[in-house]
């Protein structure tokens, strides 16, 4: 079901490796398909896109828009509780993200110089959300939240239809309560070129967030350039540190949490305890069997699951910071004794009461998070995913003229004349 690696410098970087190559593989032929269909919809527009909609997903709507009446009907149409506990998380993404947000400024210097920086959101930002199966309302306020709060003046958000054409109410309820400005029934790598170059109903985004599928993922890297993309997501993952005092019950519920979401999933328990990691796989082999999703959880655990034994927790946090996973929980005695050694993780989850799930929907802190290892470099998506900063200057005459020769000096070393040359005809 799931390997288990005595960690000896070797065995656990080999096991490793083949985690990492998972996110390597390319589809020539989905490449070629997602070319195909961005340079259809940028010539074709609304049609182009309403054809790609019967293809893919069964059936178009008559108005790719959904209305603001219809937008605000969809919260008769969920369970009364589901939309209350929307409206919980809400708040709690709305409190965590207010937090984030910077303000513009300014400051003066005694000979008269004026430097600052303005922020400001986004003109127009395009969210993509998967529908079907994967129908995910926490990602409306993952991404739509901390947009509005930095200030994005329009937000537009595109989802697949339903196979009788018509949106999903979760969704819907979701965007409602978010604040999306706008709607549009359509998916795939259709609805991406259709944000990224605008067509005759849809506008044109500067940038577009969002979660999908290898087509949608692929769009995303093949429009960076022509918008602004959030990132190119790989397959989930969770590393979870563990020490004997871990129940290995809840290690195995929280393993498998990760696992269900696709074959290609990672789940590594990184634990200085023998015994933790065996009863750890007996408590795999019990749950699993419950499970809806068990198949999946299985392949995923089988391939890219494994439990790694080491003879100290400072060699688990090194191989942690390492790997730089998307989630990393920590389930020792004293969580928060790690929390200024973890340099490397998209979001860290401390304590045995502080399971992924809690961050996916609820607690707060944004669910878009960097994988594949980029969390050495990239951060989580946040207020300011959705804003753009300009700097500005302001000098005198006395003020250039006392820093002149220190700019033509510059300039001539590089041997760009006419930058000095602009700086010398201000005072000949």
């Amino acid at each position: 079901m799931i390997t288990i690696i005595k960690a000896d410098g070797n065995k656990e970087f080999e096991f490793l490796k083949k985690v990492e190559e998972r996110n390597r593989t390319t589809n020539d032929n989905v490449t070629s398909v997602v070319r195909e269909i961005i340079e259809t919809v940028r010539t074709g527009g609304d049609k182009a896109v309403k054809d790609y909609t019967v293809r893919f997903d069964g059936k178009a709507p008559e108005c790719l828009e959904v209305s603001r009446e219809e937008l605000k009907a969809s919260l008769e149409q969920c369970d009364p509780d589901f939309v209350e506990t929307l409206r919980k998380a809400a708040n709690n993404i709305s409190d965590f993200h207010t937090r984030q947000k910077q303000q513009s400024w300014l400051t003066t210097k005694e000979n008269g110089v004026i430097l600052g920086q303005r922020i400001r959101g986004l003109a127009r930002v395009g969210l993509y959300v998967p529908g079907g199966t994967a129908a995910y309302p926490s990602s409306v306020l993952m991404n739509a939240i901390p947009a509005k709060i930095a200030g994005v003046k329009e937000l537009i958000m595109t989802t697949p239809p339903q196979k009788d054409g018509k949106p999903n109410p979760a969704i819907m309820a979701a965007a409602y309560i978010a604040g999306v400005d706008r709607v549009f029934l359509m998916g795939g790598a259709q609805a991406v070129a259709a944000l990224a170059y605008g067509t005759e109903s849809v506008p044109r985004v500067d940038k577009i967030v969002g979660p999908g599928n290898i087509f949608v993922a692929t769009a995303k890297k093949l429009l960076y350039g022509v918008v602004d993309i959030d990132m190119i997501a790989g397959p989930s993952e969770i590393l979870v540190l563990a020490d004997e005092s871990a129940d290995p019950k809840f290690l195995a519920a929280d393993l498998m949490s990760q696992a269900e979401h696709d074959r290609l999933a990672s789940a590594i328990l990184v634990t200085t305890s023998e015994t933790l990691a065996n009863a750890t796989v007996k408590e795999l082999e019990r749950q699993v069997q419950t499970l809806e999703r068990r198949e999946i959880i299985l392949e995923s655990l089988a391939n890219f699951g494994v439990i790694i034994i080491c003879d100290s927790m400072d060699k688990a946090v090194k191989m942690a910071n390492d790997l730089a996973p998307e989630h990393l929980e920590v389930c020792c005695k004293d969580p928060l004794e790690y929390v200024g050694k973890l340099d490397n993780a998209g979001s860290v989850f401390l304590g045995n009461y502080s399971p992924e799930p809690l961050g996916d929907y609820f607690a707060g802190p944004n669910h878009v998070l960097p994988t594949s290892g980029t969390a050495r470099f990239f951060s989580p998506l946040s207020v300011d995913s959705f804003v753009k900063k300009s700097s500005f200057i302001y000098y005198t005459d006395d003020a250039l003229k006392a820093d002149k020769d220190d700019i033509i000096r510059f300039a001539n070393t590089e041997g760009l004349t006419a930058h000095a040359n602009s700086i010398i005809v201000r005072y000949e």
